[in-house]
């Protein structure tokens, strides 16, 4: 697939529809390496509530391709969910992803002891967990599920809301400085991006 789908950000000043309030994620969904493996995981170990199990034999464009699309519910209501597409499982594509700062996803949980909990549950079920950490508004614990995908399980501490309300009022501000700051070695790396595809 090429870039040219890719959304670009020069022509958002053209956009004079109001957007309407997006209330949250419906879903967020990954690919797995397999139905079942998955299953076990989410629901079994995390304890997830199992909503949908959707098998397909073609893909949206119509193409021969069987694959089911799995999703677990959480307490809020709202989905995790994933594709099993079974030409796609290898070691290659299903190995521990290169940390949690590529990507990762993180469930909540009410209390600091409930996250202890997590901690202990995924150790007895020899899963590696790492944490809790300390973020100075949240305390994560991290692990990878069996397809590779980084998780945290998180807790807010009292004084998240505070914390997250004065980042808010400066996050522009930060963004601006951020983006100056590394603006020459990103365009340096994309140009020996373009100049090795050449």
């Amino acid at each position: 697939m090429s870039n040219e789908l890719l959304a670009k950000v020069a022509h958002i000043g053209e956009a004079l529809t109001p957007a309407p309030k997006i209330t949250g994620f419906h879903h967020i969904a990954y690919r797995c390496r397999d139905a079942e493996e998955t299953r076990k995981f989410y629901v079994d170990l995390l304890g997830l509530k199992p909503a949908a199990a959707l098998a397909f034999e073609k893909d949206p464009a119509g193409r021969d391709m069987p694959f089911m699309h799995l999703f677990f519910e959480m307490g809020d209501g709202r989905f995790i969910a994933f594709f099993d597409e079974p030409s796609s499982a290898d070691d290659d594509t299903f190995r521990m992803k290169d940390g949690i700062a590529d990507y990762h996803f993180a469930f909540e949980v009410g209390t600091m002891d409930e996250l202890k909990t997590f901690m202990t549950r995924l150790g007895e079920a020899k899963v590696p967990v790492f944490g809790p950490i300390d973020h100075h508004f949240c305390h994560s614990i991290y692990f990878f599920d069996p397809s590779g995908l980084a998780c945290e399980i998180t807790v807010r501490d009292a004084k998240h809301d505070a914390i997250m309300a004065a980042e808010s009022d400066r996050s522009a501000q930060a963004i601006h400085e951020w983006t100056e700051k590394t603006r020459a070695l990103k365009e340096a790396r994309m140009k020996l991006f373009r100049e090795a595809a050449d």
